[in-house]
């Protein structure tokens, strides 16, 4: 009997071990952990606060040239509420001030219900925004994908960016 572990138990045991740094790497609890998704691997943390409402933001990197000027993120936002009418009154806050970002455009489609599309400028770039709302256990929570509406990265990269956007909104559902 040996007690050096075996060559395959070494490898299980080194894919076991990237696996979860993996999954953990990409894992987000939020709201004492009543709030949990993941997101895609090449996303950078780049802004967490504490509190209410909680916060957490995610840079998505744009290889192109547009991505040294123009910040592609995605935010995921917890708030308490006390009831449906805070949860109204929330989403109606935030309509407001999209409302009044320069160059705001609705856009034409007709947006999925607690989720608004539009346009805005940002720094004299125009970027799409897309924000969808959910009231869970007394928490609203907003998720809101920004990114530039035109980038040199192509629609191989705004389709992944989307794509991200997609996973993480069927996640907080």
């Amino acid at each position: 009997m040996s007690i050096l572990p075996s060559t395959a138990s070494i490898a299980a045991l080194a894919t076991a071990l990237l696996l979860a740094g993996a999954v953990h790497a990409t894992d987000v609890s939020m709201a004492h952990g009543s709030v949990k998704f993941s997101t895609p691997d090449n996303w950078l943390d780049i802004m967490e606060t504490q509190g209410d409402p909680e916060v957490r933001v995610f840079q998505v990197p744009d290889p192109s040239p547009t991505g040294r000027s123009s910040l592609a993120r995605v935010s995921v936002t917890v708030k308490q509420v006390a009831d449906v009418n805070g949860f109204n009154q929330y989403m109606a806050e935030a309509t407001a001030k999209a409302l009044v970002l320069p160059g705001y455009k609705a856009a034409a489609v007709v947006p999925r219900p607690n989720s608004e599309t539009y346009t805005a400028k940002e720094n004299g770039v125009q970027f799409n925004y897309i924000e969808r709302y959910w009231l869970k256990n007394g928490q609203a929570i907003q998720l809101r994908c920004v990114r530039p509406l035109l980038s040199q990265a192509g629609d191989a990269w705004k389709n992944a960016f989307d794509k991200g956007c997609k996973a993480i909104a069927a996640q907080l559902k």
